[in-house]
């Protein structure tokens, strides 16, 4: 899988190694298709990383002797799934954390709500606090000492009964921001039990994905457009035919 056409969509015949899914590499990036449950970097619970997945599978593709370079460019949650980018050189991870500090990188999600949200498309504004304690954020509607602007877009693409699918685009990064605004107008993501889903998923992660990415390629400058599998999961289906049928 080297370079792909201008626009290009590349998400079949994906090379899988444990639960990781490569759906786009070429010399200096490498997207990836992150599962339920995986960290994309370390941190206190000592498993595995995703980034050191990723190493391991690059040492064992092209037989590297040594070291992998292998850089993070940006994070999702844990218990969400979806697109992570990666960089394989230093030269592609200096210039893709300029895209993302530029806000060069288009990032879109998918979330399953409880309730429908009063509008069926809106931009969120709130002031997000963290505490560290509990790793836990609050939206409010106005500043407060120490709190971060959060906006983001939202609009529906498709409802079942119990259950509303969102298109979510990020304005700004805040931690945890898509999960807490969407709670703070009355739309927990399901299984989002932080964030006051009233039951966890079987897997234990929330039905948020990030699930398309689009930039121009910092070294190439080809069209990167790059759109993530729906979770293969019977409401996720569902809610996603009606969208496509909806269109």
């Amino acid at each position: 899988m080297n370079l792909h056409p201008k626009g290009c969509k590349f998400v079949k015949n994906c090379e899988k190694y444990l639960e990781m899914e490569v759906v786009y590499e070429d010399n200096h990036i490498i997207i990836v298709n992150k599962a339920v449950g995986e960290i994309v970097q370390g941190d206190k619970t000592g498993d595995q990383p995703l980034v050191e997945t990723l190493k391991q599978w690059i040492k064992e593709k092209y037989n590297k002797p040594g070291n992998v370079f292998c850089g993070v460019t940006h994070r999702i949650d844990r218990p969400v799934c979806g697109l992570v980018v990666f960089a394989k050189t230093s030269k592609g991870l200096s210039r893709m954390n300029e895209l993302f500090r530029e806000g060069k990188v288009h990032k879109t999600y998918w979330a399953i709500v409880k309730n429908c949200p009063k509008k069926l498309e809106d931009t969120l504004t709130h002031y997000i606090t963290t505490t560290e304690r509990n790793n836990k954020s609050r939206a409010w509607d106005t500043k407060k000492p120490d709190s971060q602007k959060a906006m983001l877009k939202y609009r529906v693409i498709a409802h079942s009964d119990n259950y509303t699918l969102l298109e979510v685009n990020l304005l700004t990064g805040r931690k945890h921001q898509i999960r807490v605004q969407l709670s703070a107008i009355g739309c927990p993501i399901k299984g989002d039990l932080k964030y006051g889903a009233p039951r966890s998923n079987p897997d234990g992660g929330i039905c948020l994905q990030s699930h398309r990415v689009q930039f121009v390629h910092p070294v190439s400058g080809i069209d990167i457009d790059i759109t993530a599998p729906v979770p293969d999961d019977n409401l996720w289906q569902a809610l996603a035919k009606a969208a496509e049928q909806a269109d």
